[in-house]
């Protein structure tokens, strides 16, 4: 290859040697200085062409003469071209990340050890150890190495990934050209060779004619690799015959060879006591007992056994989520090609998937995603959401004839509604607004959610729940009547009294719904300053809104650190909003708000959003409040049986808190009237430190179709069939057992395991758990 380098550095300064160390930061600094062109005069320095990656996508090429070292192209950069003009020394290619290293000569040990990426060409022979440990991560290409002569001993040694290539042209031992016991250890990638051979680990590799598509591979692969070394003319010679060249396979765990093995007493007898014991090796000169050591324990003389725990703990998204929405499970379906199965999945779960999944929930389980605890990055819940508003209605139980009043016909009413009609029974809303949706079509802001969004899944309520009172408000007297009349009354009446703050003007302010109400039907003014008085969630909807109007003054102030979060934070603070605290109310003014000390922040509107009360006003006697709101059961079930309360009656929360609260109390009922005992207890979290995120590149942070998304779900706590604990065993003690459809398992068989926790070492999905093997009684 001919260069025109924009810099040469030289090994040699002054009559001596440069270091390894100040030669590579030359290098280095080179590349920073724009320099993409580079001639190395190598005098021995070792790594050089390695970590080029501050020049970013930028190609760098690098011209080695001279005499290079050990670890030519160490750790090298997709970016990086990599040209020796002679032989190289040991371990070339080390780690190799990307980078494409041409040799125009023979290379020492160790090519490619460890390599993930990139290609490495060389025009000779190849010493001990080549293509060693390589990997292969699926979403690059693999890493390749192409030998023009032969390789030497241990080629292939514990290879996990990539293909090599052996052209055995001119091979240092044209009898042998892939040295002695080449593929020991190998689970993964391909080695395509021509040339006799002298055996290779059939219990690790099997040996093929290669099909047409791998013929086309490597004949169209072919030209590059010589074009590379300067050898094109030998292309018609190493092409010509395809009979001559075979193919190497790592072998499925499956399919491992299994050898026969000598019985004990006959190796005690002919080998043992032979060497060992009187007349042999040392049995004359020594009486020290020379009993064989016992071999590792197995069965139930193991002091650990491995557990396969599939399913049997919840993923931390799922877990956090308040809908217990099977996120994960959803994920699976789409690696599985079953989209449509994933996306109707969501409403056995929530009436909502798209408003509240896809747009208005602070999604608890992204927050509680094992990617995102670890940095990488958690997957996109609201791609999914958002896809949900076309999902497909469940299948429904057939009617019961049970009927249930509904009282309230917001989030949490509308979810208990929708659990109860799916199991066949009959509910009736009663709502006192002229419309159902509470929060979401009250007061949310729009700009949180394209208001056909909640219009569309709204409609697929209507379209179902037959029998809704609008505009019909529940006293006590008709509360009385309905506990009589129906089997069940659920309470969702949410918390629409705003708490008001005791402070003197505090009648200037306006409560946050009040304002968010007004707002959304257009009738809301904010002028130029506005000072909100509780900083969470809604109060930051409120100063979001306030800017919409024209507020270009805006402050939040607080007793304590806000608790705000997520969407509603990120839009406030996007408005220019200011966050104060701990700051305390002392008056409103006709100037603005008085501060404890007296300080002054001028306003023209004061929003208070310190929180909501519900009206339980029609409520009788005999239902338990507490500080203003209903006392239930974990199941929501008030101290009349037949009476239950979800929701903000309950507790303020989210909006997904309310419609896992609909659906748990649904679920309840409808135990209740069929007589079946359902148990409602909660999987436990898996533990986040058994999952193994190291499988997944912490470069793909960008989820922006459901597919990446499930590409990279690290299906924590349920087996991803990957068979990686069933390669790994080294006693082969662990296999996979199909069960009915496509149900399957992974058994240790007792006898074969040593209890030595390969497999759960190993486990990208925290499956399996080493625990202590009880002692025999």
């Amino acid at each position: 290859m001919s260069y025109q380098p924009g810099i040469v550095i030289s090994g040699v300064e002054n009559g001596h040697r440069v270091d390894s160390r100040i030669l590579e930061e030359r290098v280095q600094q080179a590349v920073n200085a724009g320099h993409r062109t580079i001639e190395v005069q190598a005098y021995g320095q070792h790594g050089i062409g390695g970590r080029l990656w501050k020049a970013g996508k930028e190609p760098v090429n690098i011209c080695i003469t001279g005499t290079s070292g050990q670890r030519v192209g160490s750790m090298g950069s997709p970016n990086t071209s990599i040209d020796v003009m002679g032989p190289v020394s040991d371990d070339a290619g080390w780690l190799n990340a990307g980078a494409h290293i041409v040799v125009h000569g023979n290379a020492a040990n160790g090519v490619g050890n460890a390599m993930a990426q990139g290609r490495i060409y060389a025009a000779g022979n190849i010493g001990a150890r080549g293509m060693t440990m390589t990997k292969h991560n699926p979403d690059f290409d693999p890493p390749q190495l192409w030998v023009l002569g032969g390789a030497g001993d241990s080629f292939a040694e514990f290879m996990a990934g990539g293909i090599a290539v052996v052209c055995g042209h001119q091979a240092q031992n044209p009898e042998n050209i892939l040295g002695h016991r080449p593929c020991v250890g190998m689970v993964g990638g391909r080695i395509f060779f021509r040339g006799a051979h002298k055996g290779y680990s059939e219990n690790n590799a099997r040996l093929l004619d290669p099909d047409d598509d791998d013929w086309q591979w490597l004949t169209s692969n072919m030209r590059d690799f010589l074009d590379a070394v300067n050898r094109l003319k030998l292309l018609s010679r190493l092409i010509s015959d395809r009979s001559e060249w075979r193919l190497l396979v790592a072998r499925d765990p499956r399919e491992k060879v299994v050898r026969s093995s000598r019985p004990m007493s006959e190796f005690l007898r002919e080998v043992w006591d032979k060497e060992l014991g009187k007349g042999g090796l040392v049995g004359d000169i020594s009486t020290t007992d020379r009993s064989p050591i016992p071999v590792i324990a197995t069965g139930g003389l193991r002091r650990y056994i491995p557990v396969w725990e599939n399913h049997r703990y919840q993923p931390p998204c799922q877990y956090n989520c308040p809908t217990g929405m099977p996120a994960q499970r959803r994920w699976e379906l789409i690696r599985g090609g079953k989209i449509s199965e994933a996306v109707d999945l969501a409403l056995e779960y929530t009436p909502f998937p798209a408003t509240v999944c896809g747009y208005l929930c602070p999604n608890l389980c992204m927050e509680n995603c094992t990617r995102a605890k670890e940095g990488l990055g958690s997957l996109d819940i609201g791609l999914l959401g958002r896809t949900s508003l076309k999902a497909g209605i469940p299948g429904k139980s057939p009617p019961t004839g049970k009927k249930i009043a509904i009282i309230g016909g917001g989030p949490a009413g509308l979810s208990a509604a929708w659990q109860l009609w799916l199991r066949g029974h009959q509910p009736v809303v009663y709502e006192m607004n002229e419309q159902l949706g509470g929060k979401i079509t009250d007061v949310i802001p729009a700009s949180r959610i394209p208001g056909k969004v909640a219009e569309d899944e709204l409609n697929r309520l209507r379209k179902r729940i037959e029998h809704v009172h609008l505009k019909h408000p529940v006293g006590r007297a008709e509360f009385s009547a309905l506990r009589e009349e129906y089997d069940f009354l659920v309470i969702a009446t949410g918390a629409r009294k705003p708490r008001m703050i005791p402070v003197p003007g505090s009648e200037r302010a306006i409560a946050a719904l009040d304002f968010l109400r007004l707002s959304k039907m257009n009738l809301a003014e904010a002028g130029k300053r506005v000072v909100v008085i509780g900083a969470g969630n809604v109060g930051c909807d409120a100063a979001a809104e306030a800017a919409r109007l024209g507020a270009t003054d805006i402050t939040l102030i607080d007793i304590q650190e806000p608790a705000s979060f997520g969407t509603e934070r990120r839009n406030a603070e996007a408005a220019g909003a200011r966050f104060l605290w701990p700051r305390f109310c002392r008056a409103i003014t006709c100037e603005g708000v008085e501060l404890e000390g007296g300080e002054i922040l001028p306003a023209d509107t004061v929003i208070v959003s310190t929180g909501d009360r519900p009206d339980l006003s029609f409520l009788p006697e005999d239902i338990e409040t507490e500080r203003g709101f209903i006392v239930v059961s974990e199941q929501f079930q008030t101290g009349d049986p037949h009476v239950f309360a979800i929701g903000d009656t309950v507790r303020p929360g989210l909006l997904t808190e309310a419609v896992g609260a609909g659906r748990e109390a649904a679920a309840t009922i409808d135990s209740l009237l069929t007589g079946e005992k359902k148990s409602f207890r909660k999987l436990p979290q898996i533990d986040p430190a058994r999952v193994k995120l190291e499988y997944y590149d912490p470069r793909v942070a960008v989820f922006d179709d459901i597919s990446k998304c499930a590409e990279q779900c690290a299906s924590c706590g349920v087996c991803r069939d990957c068979g990686l604990c069933e390669a790994i065993c080294p006693e082969n003690a662990i296999s996979r057992r199909q069960l009915e459809g496509e149900d399957y398992e992974y058994i240790s068989e007792p006898e074969r395991c040593i209890g030595c926790g390969f497999c759960d070492g190993a486990c990208p999905c925290g499956i399996w758990r080493l625990v202590e093997n009880e002692p025999f009684e």
